[in-house]
């Protein structure tokens, strides 16, 4: 059940998290869902971090990985308002923005993450 809790706590404080940073870039930029595309991003960066945090540590594992991966930057990354987004754009024929926005997104989220999950092995 402690479980649970955790997911729910950071599952409230992530989709604010994601509410306040999409209101904000919306107003920068209006025309394209830079907003989805950026918490995506940073979500998917911070989890490649927690995930290579969990390795090998004897750290709670309860509190990173529920209420931090599951519930927090579970709730602040978004498929679903990606998915909305690219509806959008092709509803409105930008055929060819939505399909950069798709390969964009994809492939950044995944590049974030892997980075996140190996910064800690990039040498400068």
């Amino acid at each position: 059940m402690s479980n649970f809790i955790w997911v729910a706590f950071g599952g409230a404080a992530g989709a604010s998290l994601r509410y306040f940073s999409s209101s904000f870039i919306k107003t920068i930029y209006p025309n394209f869902p830079f907003s989805t595309l950026f918490v995506n991003i940073l979500g998917s960066f911070i989890i490649g971090l927690l995930m290579s945090h969990l390795e090998g540590k004897n750290i709670s594992e309860s509190f990173i990985k529920y209420f931090l991966i599951i519930g927090l930057l579970g709730s602040y990354t978004t498929f679903s308002t990606f998915s909305f987004d690219t509806v959008e754009l092709i509803n409105n024929r930008k055929f060819i923005l939505s399909l950069f926005y798709i390969l964009l997104s994809v492939s950044s989220c995944i590049l974030f993450a892997f980075l996140g999950y190996n910064i800690h092995k990039i040498q400068f």
